[in-house]
């Protein structure tokens, strides 16, 4: 019953600190946008990089790979590389958000909405 309490005293500070805590998430939105990760397939054979809107920047392919004119086997690998680099991107958004909150004060895993 009193971790209720607790629970609505920390919110309640968060409400008088909404200024501050407004101008943290535009931040941190800020620093997500700018994540980016690598996932790879094949043994390297094909690489993906995406950012933290989840948006494909680079996808590499090899000429061994292009060499063996392996349709379904590239279309595999590029789906293998994007979802690794995809999952990166998100356990470092996850961590970012993660690292927000405890600079905020907030319990831990605690989701403010929009931001995950």
């Amino acid at each position: 019953m009193f971790d209720m309490f607790r629970g609505m005293g920390q919110m309640a500070e968060l409400l008088r600190n909404l200024p501050r805590l407004q101008e943290q998430v535009a931040k941190a939105q800020q620093r997500v946008t700018q994540l980016t990760a690598e996932g790879s397939a094949g043994g390297g054979m094909v690489t993906v990089r995406v950012n933290g809107k989840m948006e494909m920047l680079v996808c590499k392919i090899s000429e061994e790979l292009v060499a063996l004119e392996d349709r379904e086997m590239l279309e595999d690998l590029v789906r293998a590389a994007t979802n690794q680099a995809v999952e990166k991107v998100r356990q470092q958004t996850a961590e970012e958000m993660a690292k927000m909150g405890s600079e905020l004060g907030l319990p831990p895993g605690m989701n403010l909405p929009g931001l995950t």
